[in-house]
């Protein structure tokens, strides 16, 4: 019992002892595949619409609750008021660097060559002790 592809699409894999995958005998029987249908991810009772997670009376009521909370809270910000100096360009906020700076240290002291040489003296220094 050992499995193969199905001969006919290359795809799925069938027992030796079958002929052809389930798909492809049901394409040659010409049966319709039927989609299967998702529910609703909030009421988990109603069919949910093509595309969507919700049923159609879920998202109308997702909607009416969500007009209410816009007419409730309408809050308008002014960005005068805000206070805040816009950014012209990027030089502004790329801070310079000296190319001697801090840096060079800690990548002198990260150097994977020269702690390669410090193990090597390690290693030289406790043979000969």
């Amino acid at each position: 019992m050992a499995l193969i592809k199905c001969p006919r699409c290359e795809l799925n894999y069938i027992q030796d002892t079958e002929g052809y995958c389930k798909i492809c005998k049901r394409e040659m029987k010409g049966e319709v595949q039927r989609e299967e249908i998702e529910m609703c991810t909030i009421c988990n009772e109603a069919p949910a619409l093509p595309g969507k997670d919700a049923c159609l009376f879920c998202l109308k009521e997702m909607n009416a609750n969500n007009n209410n909370d816009d007419h409730d809270e309408d809050v308008r910000v002014d960005e005068a008021s805000l206070n805040i100096d816009p950014v012209s360009s990027m030089d502004e906020i790329i801070p310079e660097i000296d190319d001697d700076g801090e840096f060079g240290e800690i990548e002198d002291d990260l150097s994977l060559d020269a702690m390669g040489e410090e193990e090597m003296e390690n290693e030289e220094e406790d043979e000969e002790e």
